[in-house]
């Protein structure tokens, strides 16, 4: 008997001791950088682009403290990070909480239960997305491998979008005139825009072993463009999309919508030279009239060691701007690794829905000084969404705030030709019910592919299409892919299905940034069930849910009595994502953070904090009954 407990304690210790919590500092506020002949000031974290990546450990515990030293209100989104009874974390401003005000603060607090792959992180306020930002990268515990040959170098590669201006301007003159905003003038690798534009000084650069295994985990973290992707020379076999793995692809070309990760594996076989890796817009709008579009080429290089650094890089061939067919064969290509363990597909469905993606016209509103008559809007079942002023919509579901939010948008798209109409409409919905959702883009123009992103849920992808969706279509219920953005294609279609197994307020929408404040979203309210571990906790007291002065005050109050993280470096020159070289020494956590023992949590933050008690409380009764049993 003594030593089956014995067993169940190291088990449980074990299981404690593997999980860590990770601190992290972010300071947003203004950077000065050089790129495109110019100097331009733009709002970033820490004085980097791209900003501090996270790495943790599946199961690891997550705690940033986000001061905002930056002229606007801003919030984090963690792209991909599940948030399991913890909405307050999620970030979209005004649907999760208040904006984080300037000379104010945050702490997000989280777990990472459950994630293994590339997520990211990125601002979820205005445009500020453009160059706040930064990859999240989660490996698999201790003891556990990667369903894939193991690499050795893993290189984060985080594709950009760079405008000359201020980014905040950008968008307010869009949406004053009601248009849609201008094209970038650049894309950028790492925050570097390559050797390919003028006055070009820097360019990202991963210097490979021949014939090693590198794997390069390709983050869309642009606010407007499609991407193709191609590294001259070499192939990718695709081994994961946004955290969820899959079954092998191999393809010479990447396609990342806004907001969507791969992980690729690529092997150094290739003649000892220097290669450009590249990325170019895929141009989804039709008519292409409408937009304008960045026809420009980013560029970093892959160098095999002993070749020169003046050696001319060899440039891949890239797609056509508007190859669909490239496109739709990556991403209908696609399929899920039914790894051991891995949820299966719900076969009962319990909400069905068919969402309808429209762009369209609406006369201007009053607040839109530069509008001449009609303004660029989009809507989802002709409903185009606006965000509440006063209370975020999680805030009004924890109070139970009256008249911020109408829990009735419509399960299907209104008849033929009705007018959009400007509402903010939720669709609630049972606690662990399975909704699968048709979502059809107009075949009629103007249409384009319409990322659209889930927060707080995976989802599985059943089914693609061109043209209307038909019912009766096949779906793929034995290895579809599981992803958190899906792309859309214009003029066509695809079918979801996920689990509400996660009470909180959860954003739906378009990760084409300018489709937001146009209206392409919606909001799924996941009511609490009725055990324990599916009601929603109490928020924590930092947390900002109702925008007024008062809520404001007393969650200050409350994160001055919080217990302050450690002191974090003084912020440095822009650097780029290291690359973890798997062959060497393991390298030192990231700068800005700490890994430490499970401490400091919020009491509604899920995370290994729960179990380092109950182990600590079993190995105490387990010492005096083995004290008994010794004196016996």
């Amino acid at each position: 008997m003594v030593q089956l407990l014995l067993a169940f304690a190291l088990l449980l210790f074990g299981s404690a001791a593997d999980a860590a919590t990770a601190n992290y500092k972010f300071t947003v506020g203004s950077m000065r950088i050089s790129q495109l002949c110019s100097t331009t000031d733009i709002i970033a974290v820490n004085g980097q682009l791209p900003g501090p990546a996270i790495e943790v450990k599946e199961g690891d515990a997550v705690v940033v403290q986000v001061i905002n030293a930056s002229p606007y209100n801003l919030t984090i989104h963690w792209h991909g990070v599940l948030q399991l009874m913890t909405p307050w974390a999620d970030g979209p401003s005004m649907v999760t909480q208040c904006p984080i005000q300037p000379n104010s603060s945050y702490t997000y607090r989280f777990s990472v239960a459950g994630h293994e792959g590339t997520l990211w992180w990125h601002a979820h306020s205005s445009f500020l997305r453009a160059t706040v930002y930064g990859a999240f990268i989660v490996r698999p515990r201790s003891g556990n491998s990667y369903p894939f040959p193991a690499p050795d170098k893993e290189v984060p590669i985080v594709l950009g979008e760079w405008w000359n201006r201020n980014v905040v301007d950008v968008e307010s003159d869009a949406v004053l005139a009601g248009q849609l905003p201008a094209a970038s003038d650049a894309f950028t690798i790492n925050g570097k825009t390559g050797q390919l534009y003028q006055c070009a000084n820097e360019t990202f650069t991963v210097d490979v072993a021949p014939n090693t295994r590198v794997l390069l985990r390709v983050i869309n973290a642009g606010l407007n463009s499609h991407l193709f992707f191609k590294v001259a020379g070499h192939n990718f076999t695709v081994v994961a999309v946004d955290a969820g793995y899959t079954s092998n692809l191999n393809t010479d070309t990447l396609v990342l919508a806004p907001g969507q990760t791969v992980d690729a594996l690529v092997t150094t076989s290739a003649a000892p030279g220097s290669y450009y890796l590249a990325v170019q817009a895929y141009d989804t709008l039709s008519p292409s009239t409408m937009a304008a579009s960045d026809a420009t080429t980013a560029s970093a290089i892959l160098r095999y060691n002993g070749t020169p650094a003046s050696a001319t890089p060899a440039m891949p061939t890239m797609p056509a701007s508007s190859d669909s067919a490239t496109a739709n064969a990556f991403y209908f290509g696609l399929r899920g690794l039914a790894a051991p363990g891995a949820p299966a597909v719900p076969s009962k469905v319990d909400v069905s829905m068919t969402v309808e993606l429209g762009l369209g016209q609406m006369p201007c509103d009053p607040s839109q000084t530069r509008c001449n008559g009609s303004a660029a809007s989009a809507a989802m079942n002709g409903v185009s969404f606006r965000l509440p002023a006063q209370s975020s919509l999680l805030g009004a579901q924890v109070t139970g705030t009256p008249g911020v939010y109408t829990a009735d948008f419509p399960d299907g798209p209104p008849p033929s030709g009705t007018a959009m109409a400007v509402g903010t409409k939720v669709r609630k919905l049972k606690y662990n019910s399975v909704v699968e959702i048709v979502l059809q883009n107009p075949t009629a123009v103007p249409t384009e592919n319409h990322p659209i992103h889930l927060h707080g849920f995976n989802f599985f992808v059943l089914a693609q299409g061109i043209g209307n969706f038909t019912p009766g279509v096949g779906y793929n219920l034995v290895d579809p892919v599981v992803r958190n953005t899906i792309a859309v294609p214009g003029g066509g279609w695809a079918v979801i299905r996920f689990v509400a197994n996660n009470p909180g307020m959860w954003f739906f929408h378009c990760h084409l940034d300018p489709h937001v404040p146009m209206g392409l979203g919606m909001v799924f309210e996941v009511e609490s069930g009725t055990t324990p571990g599916s009601t929603l906790p109490p928020p924590p007291a930092d947390w900002v849910g109702v925008c007024d002065a008062q809520s404001y005050a007393t969650a200050a109050a409350a994160a001055a009595a919080a217990p302050a993280l450690a002191p974090a470096e003084s912020p440095q020159a822009a650097e780029p994502p290291s690359a973890v070289d798997n062959r060497s020494p393991p390298r030192t956590v990231p700068q800005h953070r700490e890994h430490t023992r499970p401490s400091g949590s919020s009491s509604s933050a899920a995370g290994p904090e729960a179990i380092g008690h109950f182990t600590c409380f079993f190995c105490f009764i387990l010492f005096f009954f083995v004290l008994h049993e010794q004196k016996g």
